[in-house]
């Protein structure tokens, strides 16, 4: 994939500062409230973490992992009695948080990109990090189309769209969106379909989009087709069209013995359970030279 953007990275850096600063004021103490009409989110579901609650650990978490990391925290606090505050965002914009000073501990981001950037800016714990887990692209379309769409080199997307638009992640920013652009060039059909995206801020948005019938297809990862009802499976990517879709998992800089322990649990018998039955791929650590 495509390095990041110099001028794009500065200029984040600025706002994300700002938004950090505005969410600690909001934070403490107690919960920020939310926009008027707006139910609150649970914790786990926070899309800005603020600070975490005393003694709870703080994760950041790539969007796509949301549905089975809040089942493994449940399951992880009931064992260690240590309380978790996940934040589910773009690898890119928690990516981000945590160089700006977002007191995180637990980073677990989309691709290697996004956590290379932290590791040469030293902002992870030397040795934690590991490639933890696999995932598919796929198109989708709501549940309730008929259309039918075989992915191969030069396949008929653009027709597919009709007056419609592929929603998937910014491909300027977001994983999902990268491995997207990767693959529509690799088949030869992403000058055609460029300029006809909705560009979400993460994968579970691009979801969204298709599953309210707000545009007819979708690029997104096998576990979130998985996890909404409302859409199916168009097509699966063929795995060399894109570079490999890896969830690498690190502590940052400053965490503790309760990340570790956290760390630890993440590639337990009973983590392994809930990301596989979610359809994530468990990759095995290399081996030791």
């Amino acid at each position: 994939m495509a390095r990041l953007s110099r001028q794009k990275v500065s200029g984040w850096t600025s706002v994300v500062a700002a938004m950090l600063t505005l969410l600690g004021s909001l934070a403490a103490p107690g919960t920020p409230a939310p926009p008027a009409g707006q139910a609150a989110a649970p914790d786990s579901q926070a899309a800005a973490p603020g600070r975490p609650r005393e003694g709870s650990l703080l994760v950041f978490a790539a969007a796509s992992l949301t549905d089975a990391l809040e089942q493994i925290d449940g399951a992880f606090t009931a064992q260690s009695g240590i309380p978790v505050k996940a934040s589910f965002a773009a690898s890119s914009v928690l990516a981000k948080q945590i160089e700006a000073g977002a007191p995180a501990q637990v980073f677990l981001s989309a691709d290697r990109e996004w956590m290379d950037y932290l590791e040469e800016r030293g902002r992870l714990q030397s040795g934690s990090r590991r490639e933890l887990l696999g995932n598919e692209l796929v198109l989708i379309a709501p549940a309730d189309s008929a259309l039918q769409l075989k992915i191969a080199p030069h396949f008929a997307l653009l027709a597919a769209l009709g007056s419609g638009r592929l929603a998937t992640g910014d491909p300027d920013s977001v994983p999902a969106g990268l491995y997207a652009r990767a693959a529509l060039t690799r088949l030869g059909v992403w000058p055609q379909v460029a300029d006809r995206l909705v560009r979400a801020e993460n994968v579970r948005a691009a979801l969204m989009y298709v599953a309210r019938g707000e545009a007819p297809l979708g690029i997104v990862y096998r576990t979130d087709a998985r996890a909404e009802e409302r859409v199916r499976v168009v097509d699966v990517f063929p795995a060399d069209t894109h570079p490999p879709i890896t969830y690498p998992l690190a502590l940052t800089a400053g965490a503790g013995a309760d990340a570790a322990r956290y760390a630890a649990f993440l590639t337990s018998a009973a983590a392994k359970d809930v990301f596989v039955s979610r359809g994530f791929v468990m990759l095995k650590p290399p081996r030791a030279p």
